[in-house]
């Protein structure tokens, strides 16, 4: 266990000129579903109807790029992994009532453009064929995707089986509150669209579902555990197979970008996430900019049109961007009250001073700067029954944590299981102690010996008076 003491603190840190001078009026959204995250530690900066599950289109296809890259990054594939396709797939790429690439099931596709084409492009037959690469059906890949839903902290997963459950009926999700997110196929087009050939495992009246919270979970483990998807989700414009005739100009969904031929709504802090639509969805999107260091996400769900969803979460940015700004509340190497120095058992010095390892820093608003405290934890594993660390002692040894709380009354929220993930900072030894030598140390022994026994002799003799 480790030994925790609280104390009052509270940081004094002067505000840098010309922060926040104007105040920022509260954000009035235009859509019925929206939340503004910090991508570095997940605080909740705004949230409307955030948990309520909707069919998020294909922002589905955000949980199948981490699994993709997960794959690749563990081994199981590779870039140059030739995929096969086959006729089924061959022909729904052929849909040009979806957004897809051109594929034939004569012809191989590497992994790497494949992923491009979802990334960029939302190809949805291209993502079933990643799949089926994976997993070896997008039935399996469909319970990958739900098994690490769950284990990303998106939520309960929701009952498959809409069709008999009813759960095609949004009233029904809402008011059973079955869940946060849910998923019945790799792409986040209905079922019903998939003329018969949907995932084992789902009814052909399934659909995809997520929350606006559960969506930038997905969205903040996706960019902090595979930051290299903005690598591609930036990209405004690749032609697939080029110079083959099946090449296609694939212009990207995301038309905030700078660069795509939509000039007039993009934001050039902008270079992710992914988009989507369907009839029942409407206009979905998360994006993501950074601005200055600090990283924003945004969901949007249920807007109107493609103007829509861009503008509003444009409007969520700068809100955001305005409102918060990282602010050093404790600085690096600093002295903790009462922890400037911990006891060392048999070593040359009698004590090792203690240090914080690294500043730290918070996004805040105007006034939240000084309203926070810390309290200090030791690892008691590292000491003895007296509270000391026995010698050698390295510099920069850890030994506990500073654990910073924030004091104000309205507390700030985070995503699910990141509430107490940023909130700690290394305690640290700033010096070394080496152990003391064995003459040293016998002639301590013999010191306390007879210390403890001239002791023993005084109490006796005290008793006699």
């Amino acid at each position: 266990m480790a030994k925790k003491l609280h104390m009052s603190a509270l940081a004094g840190i002067v505000l840098l000129a010309g922060v926040m001078a104007t105040p920022v009026k509260a954000f009035e959204p235009t859509v019925d579903t929206a939340i503004l995250v910090d991508a570095e530690t997940g605080r909740i900066l705004y949230e409307l109807n955030a948990e309520q599950a909707l069919p998020p289109a294909s922002m589905t296809k955000m949980m199948s790029e981490y699994l993709i890259l997960e794959a690749v990054n563990e081994g199981q594939i590779s870039w140059d992994d030739q995929v096969e396709v086959n006729e089924f797939l061959a022909g729904l790429s052929q849909d040009r009532a979806l957004s897809n690439v051109m594929m034939r099931s004569d012809q191989t596709y590497s992994v790497k453009e494949l992923y491009e084409s979802v990334a960029i492009y939302s190809a949805n037959a291209a993502t079933m064929a990643l799949a089926d690469h994976i997993a070896g059906s997008e039935g399996a890949f469909v319970e990958l995707m739900n098994e690490r839903g769950e284990e990303l902290g998106l939520g309960t997963p929701l009952r498959t089986g809409g069709a008999e459950a009813g759960m095609d009926n949004l009233d029904a999700i809402a008011e059973q509150n079955l869940g946060t997110f849910q998923y019945v196929n790799s792409t986040g087009l209905p079922n019903r669209l998939l003329n018969g050939s949907h995932p084992e495992g789902t009814n052909e009246e399934d659909d995809n579902y997520m929350s606006a919270k559960a969506t930038a979970t997905l969205a903040y483990h996706l960019i902090n555990n595979y930051p290299e998807v903005l690598d591609t989700a930036s990209i405004p414009e690749k032609i697939f197979r080029e110079g083959t005739t099946d090449a296609i100009t694939m212009q990207n969904w995301n038309w905030m970008l700078p660069g795509t031929q939509y000039g007039d709504l993009d934001y050039e802090y902008v270079d992710g996430l992914k988009t989507g639509f369907t009839n029942t969805a409407g206009y979905t999107f998360t994006g993501t900019g950074e601005k200055e260091g600090e990283r924003l996400i945004t969901v949007v769900m249920g807007a109107d049109s493609e103007a829509h969803r861009f503008n509003e979460t444009e409007r969520l940015l700068e809100w955001g961007f305005g409102r918060y700004y990282e602010e050093e509340i404790f600085p690096a190497n600093m002295t903790l009250d009462s922890y400037e120095t911990l006891a060392v058992d048999k070593g040359e010095e009698d004590t090792v001073t203690l240090a914080t390892s690294d500043a730290f820093s918070e996004l805040i608003t105007e006034g939240e700067e000084e309203m926070f405290s810390y309290s200090v934890e030791l690892n008691q594993e590292l000491l003895n029954e007296e509270g000391q660390i026995e010698a050698p002692v390295e510099e920069g040894q850890v030994i506990g944590q500073m654990i910073v709380e924030f004091t104000g009354e309205e507390q700030p929220s985070y995503l699910p299981g990141l509430e107490n993930t940023s909130n700690s900072v290394d305690i640290v030894t700033t010096s070394s102690v080496e152990r003391a030598g064995w003459f040293s140390l016998t002639m301590r022994n013999i010191g306390d010996f007879f210390s403890g026994l001239w002791g023993s002799v005084t109490d006796t003799v005290r008793g006699w008076l």
